[in-house]
This record gives structure tokens, sequence and C-alpha cells, in this order.
């Protein structure tokens, strides 16, 4: 048996495997934002990951960043989400849910407020952004005041109870990819000179009182954190991130947190650099930016000790049954419905089947 495929238990976690299912957006929620009926057919396939990670959810309206992308706010969201939780766990199956705050990604036609979403500071995403009903020019965000971080922390704190109130095992924050969090720790998003920006400390404090309020509420054992220092997506840059992140680990590292998510990059090797000031579970995602984690590439973290767990995205929403194929060395399906990954029915997203043994040749008649 293989490093991927032994299983891995702390204080926190008890899991059958060492593969966690990536969080992936997939447009599959009403317009006020509650799963649709085939979210739990969904995760429900992908039951045999040691984790599901799901798709990023909404904690408040404030904090929507597309259309059709789910919430974690009202008792419908709750009554949706928990359809899903009792799937995945009826299966066996074990699963996060991931709140993710757009912070200033977000558009006026997008957002069921109809507002200007806020960021750190008055810095807008580059490029066309996807909207409700085609493309449109990126809006200016407003720069939080000390209210709406307050406010932000209070609606990370709801949701995070809604979650484990909807049946979840537990919630990641979304602090990667260009969402809040990470626009509060990036050179070219914070640009504050305000106790919440200006140098290391101030961009770190947002993070670090978030995951310490959410921690409070649900308990830091049932909480985990995700981070992609360095990457450029959606125009985010980080001059020098080893300072900001080594300074945040330190903060974070004692608290007992289920996991810390880290996905390394190119040009900063964070995996290297931060496993080394974490001392709790460590989950790795290496294909972020890059070609689809293989079996290889997933072992390989494992076996030099660079992370506990690793994170599959692109091959689990192709192979449902990711471990069982990886466990009886089948093959695997590379391609993906392009059309379907991002649209809101069942093509693309459930009509990926598990694999199926050939049937056996018909014995020969006498």
């Amino acid at each position: 048996m293989t490093k991927l495929l032994t299983p891995f238990s702390s204080a926190e976690l008890i899991l059958p495997n060492r593969m966690v299912m990536s969080p992936m957006t997939r447009f599959r929620a009403e317009e006020d934002g509650t799963p649709l009926p085939i979210v739990a057919d969904y995760y429900r396939q992908r039951a045999g990951a040691g984790l599901i990670i799901t798709e990023g959810i909404w904690p408040s309206r404030r904090g929507q960043s597309g259309w059709r992308i789910p919430g974690l706010e009202s008792e419908r969201h709750v009554a949706g989400w928990q359809h899903v939780t009792e799937a995945v766990h009826t299966a066996g199956g074990r699963i996060f849910a991931q709140l993710m705050h757009g912070g200033r990604q977000g558009h006026p036609c997008s957002r069921i407020l109809g507002d200007l979403p806020a960021g750190p500071s008055p810095v807008p995403v580059p490029g066309p952004m996807h909207v409700k009903d085609g493309k449109a020019a990126p809006v200016t965000p407003r720069e939080m005041t000390y209210d709406d971080i307050r406010t932000a922390i209070a609606d990370h704190v709801a949701a995070a109870r809604n979650a484990i109130r909807a049946g979840f095992d537990g919630v990641e924050l979304h602090g990667a990819n260009s969402y809040l969090i990470h626009q509060f720790l990036a050179d070219n998003t914070n640009l504050r000179t305000d106790p919440y920006g200006g140098d290391v400390a101030g961009r770190i404090r947002f993070p670090r009182e978030l995951v310490r309020a959410v921690a409070d509420e649900i308990g830091a054992g049932r909480l985990g954190l995700r981070l992609s220092p360095g990457n450029p997506q959606f125009g985010m840059a980080e001059s020098d991130p080893a300072p900001v992140y080594r300074a945040l680990l330190t903060h974070l590292d004692g608290l007992g947190l289920a996991y810390l998510h880290l996905t390394d990059n190119d040009r900063y090797p964070a995996l290297a650099d931060l496993r080394p000031r974490w001392h709790g579970t460590l989950i790795a995602n290496v294909g972020e930016n890059r070609t689809p984690t293989t079996r290889e590439a997933g072992e390989a973290v494992l076996t030099t000790g660079r992370a506990d767990l690793v994170s599959y995205g692109r091959l689990f929403l192709s192979n449902p049954d990711l471990p069982h194929r990886f466990a009886a060395n089948l093959p695997l399906n590379t391609h993906i419905d392009q059309p379907g990954l991002y649209g809101h029915g069942a093509a693309g997203y459930t009509d990926y089947p598990a694999w199926q043994e050939p049937p056996l040749a018909a014995a020969s008649q006498p």
C-alpha cells in the first residue's frame, strides 16, 4: 500500500487515506445561494476521499463574489447543506465547508445586494469580470472601514456556526487565491497605513483575528486554513511572501487547528519554507497553476515529509472514485467537460462514471 492510501490520524482528524478533495467552484447553487439538490450527489460520489473540502461558500451576502456561488447565511442555506452532509456521511465520507469571502472579488451585476464589493483597499481586479449575464469591466471596491472588518469577522463566525449546524465536520477559511484574507496579506491589494496594513504585523492582523474568532466559536480542532503564498491569480502580487507567512504561522501554530492547507508556488517554495514552522497537520496542494497533481507527485510530497495529506482537484472532477482507482491501478479519466465545468446542471458535474469492471466473457457452450 502506498503512503497516499494509508490511514491518517491526529488529535483532530481520523481519515482512511491521505487524499483530500480540493475546493473547486462549480456554480451549482440557486440565485439565493442555496445549493442545488445535485450538489449532494456530486459530493456523495466522491466520499471515498480521505477528506472533502467544499467549493468556496460565502459567509454573508456582503462577501458574495459571484452569481450562483453558494452561501451559508440563511436557514434555507443550512437546510440545503444538510442534505449534502447527510449524503456524504451516509456514504462513509468526511466533509469540511470552505468559507470564501470575496473581498474585492465581486461585481454589482452578480451580487444579491447589487452593491459594490469591499476590500482592504480600493484596488480593482484587473481585466474583465465574469458576471451574471456575461462579462463586465471591473469595479473599484470600497475600502473596508473598521466596522466592515468587524462585520466580516462576525459574518464568518456566524457562517461557521451554521456549517456545524448543517452537519459539516469542520470549516476551512479560504485565505488563498486572491480572496479576502489573501488581499490583506498581499502588497498590491493592501495599501492601508492603519493597524490593518503598512507592515507585516499589520497585514497579518485581520487573518489572525479572524482565525481566532472562528476557532473560539467552533473549536480550533474543527478549523482549517488555506493559504497560497505568492499566488499571482487575479492580479495578486507579493514581493516577498516569506516574512509575512512566517509571521502569520508563528501566531497560529499553537492554536491546535485541524490543519493548514498550503499551496506551493514556483517562485516561493512555501512547503519547504513553512513546513518546519508548522507543527500541526499540513495538507499540500502542488497542482495550483501547474499540471494536475499525479499519483507520483502526491507520493513524493508525503515521502519527503513536506506534508501529511495531499489535495487533488482536477482528477477528482473526472474520477469520482479516485482513491479506488489509485488503489487498484485503474486507468484515469483525464478528460474534463469544459462547457459543463461551470454550468448549472448534471452535465460535466455528476455524470462522470465510477470505474466498472468489464463484464466477464460468456462461458463457451459445450
